[in-house]
């Protein structure tokens, strides 16, 4: 079975060495976007897909679009006979999605119908959900409506972030694909239409999302910041006007009669801050114009104090 990975960054590279681990089937060629200028010599950088097809020999197609049919003369020479989907970044038109007499799958980083769209990860945390995980589905052309063909859940603890939870389900999704390829080869594969209910939208991040609202409660912030955690991070406007972005802390039940946002406490290591409903304690943070650091060293280096208060309008 000739088979085509399309697939830009992080997640769907680690989907791709998975695959490659997990799997016999021949991946023939990988279509991923274009390289893109990055860092302060905006020098032009590989996808994380295009560096690990290139580590394993395997030929990389960059087509700008795919519009219009742009692509369908070099797809008719790859003639691919399964297309694997992992967080390609571009809506597939429907010509390369009925090419393959297989059929083309996705790998989704949720559970569907739940989590639709372009953030499954960081809105599964901000949501408060305590199970994920990756959906094997073949895709149609709606968004994420095609029919299931398995799914692996995975746990959310309180310990996790985006970062910890993309890693775990980048390697589950390699693993599901395997499998998926597995029974497609062996006549198995199964397909089940999602319902109608239960269905919700993990719509793209935006900078409205990293604000923090201290009106909420205590539970709900920490959600939000570990979910915005490693980037973009949650954030907030200090006294002085600069921002405060959050990298860490934990939530306390109890809380004040205070206003939220209102500094409660900088001892023992920790920046407490009033919440709607309880007390957030801020372990980690990154200053305007810094490195990330403890709230202990941010305490010691400028000199927030109790009563201060946090939050404002941020631009």
């Amino acid at each position: 079975m000739k088979i085509l990975f399309m697939g830009t960054p992080d997640f769907a590279a680690q989907c791709l060495s998975a695959l490659l681990r997990h799997s016999t089937a021949e991946i023939v060629s990988v279509v991923t976007q274009p390289d893109r200028r990055c860092g302060r010599g905006m020098k032009l950088r590989p996808t994380p897909v295009k560096a690990v097809a290139t580590e394993h020999g395997i030929p990389v197609y960059q087509p700008e679009t795919l519009r219009d049919g742009a692509f369908e003369t070099t797809l008719r020479e790859i003639d691919p006979e399964l297309i694997i989907v992992a967080a390609y970044g571009r809506i597939l038109p429907h010509y390369i999605i009925a090419y393959p007499k297989y059929g083309c799958i996705n790998a989704h980083a949720s559970i569907l119908p739940r989590h639709r769209g372009a953030a499954p990860i960081n809105r599964a945390i901000m949501e408060g959900d305590t199970v994920t995980g990756i959906t094997s589905m073949y895709m149609d052309d709606g968004l994420d409506t095609g029919d299931i063909i398995l799914t692996r859940e995975i746990a959310i603890s309180d310990n996790d972030n985006a970062g910890s939870l993309h890693d775990r389900l980048a390697e589950a999704a390699g693993e599901a694909m395997a499998e998926t390829v597995d029974r497609i080869a062996d006549g198995s594969v199964s397909r089940t239409p999602q319902p109608e209910s239960g269905v919700t939208y993990a719509s793209k991040i935006t900078s409205d999302d990293c604000r923090i609202d201290f009106s909420r409660s205590s539970r709900e912030i920490f959600n939000l910041i570990r979910g915005l955690s490693p980037m973009p991070l949650a954030r907030t406007q200090l006294p002085n006007g600069k921002i405060l972005k959050i990298a860490d802390s934990h939530a306390e039940s109890s809380g004040s009669d205070a206003p939220p946002g209102t500094v409660l406490s900088v001892t023992g290591g920790e920046l407490v801050v009033a919440c709607g409903k309880g007390s957030l304690h801020i372990t980690s943070v990154i200053p305007e114009g810094r490195g990330r650091m403890s709230a202990a060293d941010f305490i010691r280096g400028r000199g927030i104090a109790e009563g201060d208060v946090l939050g404002d309008s941020i631009q």
